[in-house]
């Protein structure tokens, strides 16, 4: 396969500001990209860089065989971007949205708008005004102007956000479709759970990539154990865990307590503990990581 991102030391600085710090990954053809991060980390940052918006402090990268910094024009040609904020003219129909776009990225084909409704299923909206659609419609009017022109890279940043699970859903099940067309897709997002329909996933904080692997393989990679704990009263034995040597993270798990800890805490020192202070432990039993297991720890 081929690398259709490729950056090595990608850094961006706003004055003395990290915004991005010396990134150096590669995404291959048809792979989907889930990066996480929270509010801050840079993950639009580093999107708008490899679109040859921001020019990179230091470092380099090629989208698609082209370089950013030098060409810039050919990148976004061959590029889709939906933004956080849909880029949707409110006052125009669905159709005539798409219309316009097409003629931005130049597409001469008069049936690419009228196929594209079709494979979105947005044929029974195409004369409503986008001011008038729910979000998932919206979501669904913004990712068609991205892909008008057929683009070989899709940038997705935080496309799900403020949208119900059923749209969120739909939406992924579209990523699917277009990743199996061959297209490369790289989608930033605050949800940890869709991190798991992702070929790879990266993990972002203040500027720096923690992790970059496959779901399954960053699973495994989690030090330590994890644990399922049943517990009464929730909230001391919470307390009480925190406080336990070799407990890294304690969380409520809706009626159950989650651990993440060192691979030397075994199930009697957990329950010791929670006796120790007067508390019933119902039962501790051994856990599968997760994405959020991850994320957190890192």
């Amino acid at each position: 396969m081929s690398a259709v991102i490729h950056t090595e030391g990608l850094t961006r600085r706003f004055g003395d500001f990290l915004a991005v710090d010396h990134l150096t990954f590669e995404v291959q053809a048809g792979q989907v990209l889930g990066y996480l991060g929270p509010n801050g980390s840079g993950k639009t940052t580093t999107i708008r860089m490899l679109l040859g918006l921001l020019h990179p402090s230091e470092g380099r990268a090629q989208v698609l065989g082209y370089d950013i910094a030098t060409q810039p024009e050919q990148v976004r040609a061959r590029c889709g971007y939906m933004s956080q904020k849909f880029a949707l003219y409110n006052e125009l129909t669905v159709r005539e949205n798409l219309t316009f776009y097409a003629g931005v990225y130049g597409v001469v084909d008069p049936g690419r708008v009228k196929s594209l409704l079709g494979s979105l299923g947005l044929e029974t909206v195409q004369n409503q005004r986008v001011q008038n659609l729910s979000t998932g419609w919206r979501q669904r009017t913004a990712l068609a102007t991205a892909i008008v022109h057929q683009p070989g890279l899709l940038f997705l940043d935080e496309p799900t956000s403020g949208v119900d699970p059923l749209a969120r859903r739909a939406f992924w099940d579209l990523i699917y479709t277009l990743s199996a067309q061959g297209v490369t897709i790289m989608v930033t997002t605050h949800y940890l759970d869709e991190a798991e329909y992702c070929s790879l996933v990266g993990i972002m904080r203040a500027g720096r990539l923690l992790a970059l692997e496959e779901p399954e393989r960053l699973k495994n990679s989690l030090p330590g154990k994890v644990w399922e704990v049943s517990a009464e009263p929730l909230l001391a034995a919470l307390k009480v865990l925190e406080g336990l040597p070799g407990v890294r993270r304690a969380a409520l798990a809706s009626d159950h307590l989650r651990l993440v800890a060192s691979a030397e805490v075994d199930a009697e020192q957990i329950s010791g503990g929670l006796t120790a202070a007067g508390l019933a432990t119902q039962s501790v039993r051994p856990g599968k990581p997760t994405i959020e297991d991850v994320f957190m720890t890192l």
